[in-house]
């Protein structure tokens, strides 16, 4: 499948329509099992109708026009119930109004194909859901693996051709994770960059939008038209544009991609340093002494539904993760709190106008079976698969997984390039080019 780009240079041409495509986009997502919790058919096919006509009339929206995207099941769309991936949802009343970035893009002429599962209530790395089913990752070949969480469906979806863009969130990892290990692009934003109102929360802190797509232009697409703005992106240079690498432990594919992508960097003119972040791997520390920072907001947020009989609808993974924050001491937050703004500032100094460059998750996507039966294996495992994101996400760092390459299985590995918070422009930007330097 093409990108977005494309799609919508085939509308303008004439060799395609968004009717067309957006008809084949519902097929191909009801024979997807677990990709998405509900299909917005009525609502998709009355957009795509509009947009078809005004291709005819030479009068598209926006560059994207009749484009068909899903959306996260935490973004309020509509008419339709937000479940947040939990049962205790199923019966919720339909959401009155879009969530302002479901308006933004819809009056862009984007066509709403559905709301794609997650893991429940978006607190989990792995992708698993025992309410509405887990998606498959397209990739693999001899057994199911997962898909990555907790934006699962969104990344199967653009990875398996169903739409080429999908809605994410991210709080500790869960645009980037999915997107390292379904081989898309994933752009978590700095948590201020895009309004979160309709978007059902986890960490007030630390939550944050962005999208899954097949390219970098697709996702800089994405960021102008939820800012209003017009604009054309070519990838530039990156003759003296600087790097950090900083290597971590990692599976033996994961590390050699890594490095042939610098290499390649190299070869175009970067200047790639290969050494330690001292603020990153400070928060890689910090986070495993003293906790994750998400942990007491997502307690706090969700202490009354704890206190509720519907806690005992739950994934009793998600209720013990979530229960785990009740007895943690209020000096622990503040320690915390105090560390994430003096290591925002120290990052500053570390990379000095540089941007860096980590591995995106250790490993390649893991077999399911295994993960669904053992609860330690699933601890471990979900753990394991947030530890290289969640030092971004403390700092509050924009962040692109790119695709990297492939292990011997064919399955994908990632490489997360990131910049201070609010550096979201310089990093897309950068990024573009990045992309267009890396064979894979």
């Amino acid at each position: 499948m093409s990108d977005a780009t494309s799609m919508a240079e085939d509308f303008a041409s004439g060799r395609s329509d968004p009717v067309q495509v957006l008809e084949q986009a519902l097929l191909h997502a009801s024979m997807a099992p677990s990709v998405f919790i509900s299909l917005t058919a009525e609502r998709a096919r009355r957009e795509a109708e509009a947009s078809a006509a005004r291709w005819r009339a030479g009068q598209p929206l926006s560059v994207f026009d009749g484009v068909p995207l899903a959306w996260k099941d935490l973004f309020d769309v509509a008419g339709s119930i937000t479940t947040a991936g939990a049962a205790y949802r199923r019966n919720a009343p339909a959401a009155l109004l879009d969530a302002p970035s479901v308006g933004l893009l819809c009056r862009a002429g984007m066509v709403s194909l559905g709301k794609a599962n997650l893991s429940e209530l978006a607190y989990s790395g792995l992708g698993l859901n025992p309410h509405f089913g887990t998606p498959f990752n397209p990739h693999s070949s001899d057994q199911a693996r997962i898909p990555g969480g907790s934006s699962s469906g969104s990344a199967v979806a653009v990875a398996a051709g169903i739409v080429p863009i999908a809605m994410g969130t991210d709080t500790a990892g869960s645009i980037r994770i999915p997107a390292a290990l379904n081989g898309v692009v994933g752009y978590r934003s700095s948590s201020r960059r895009y309004s979160r109102d309709g978007v059902f929360p986890l960490s007030r802190t630390l939550d944050s939008l962005g999208p899954l797509t097949r390219s970098v232009r697709d996702a800089l697409a994405i960021d102008d038209l939820l800012h209003g703005r017009r604009q054309v992106h070519t990838p530039r240079s990156l003759k003296g544009q600087r790097f950090v690498l900083a290597q971590q432990d990692v599976e033996p594919a994961v590390h050699d991609n890594l490095l042939r992508a610098a290499e390649q960097l190299r070869a175009a003119g970067a200047l790639v340093e290969e050494r330690e972040c001292p603020t990153f791997q400070a928060s890689l520390t910090l986070i495993r002494d003293h906790g994750w920072l998400g942990s007491f907001e997502a307690f706090a947020l969700h202490e009354a539904l704890l206190d509720s009989p519907d806690a005992d609808h739950l994934d009793p993974r998600v209720r013990r993760r979530l229960e785990a924050a009740r007895a943690l001491p209020a000096s622990q937050l503040l320690l915390l709190i105090e560390a994430r703004r003096r290591l925002q500032q120290q990052l500053l100094d570390d990379l000095d106008g540089a941007l860096l460059i980590t591995p995106t998750v250790a490993h390649v996507a893991p077999p399911l079976a295994p993960l669904e039966a053992d609860d330690d294996l699933f601890t471990h495992t979900n753990l394991a698969t947030l530890r290289l994101t969640m030092p971004g996400s403390f700092l509050d760092m924009p962040g692109v997984n790119l695709p990297s390459g492939r292990d011997a299985l064919g399955l994908p590995t990632g490489l997360l390039l990131s910049a201070p918070t609010g550096e979201d422009a310089r990093l897309l930007r950068a990024a573009l080019s990045v992309e267009s330097a890396m064979t894979i």
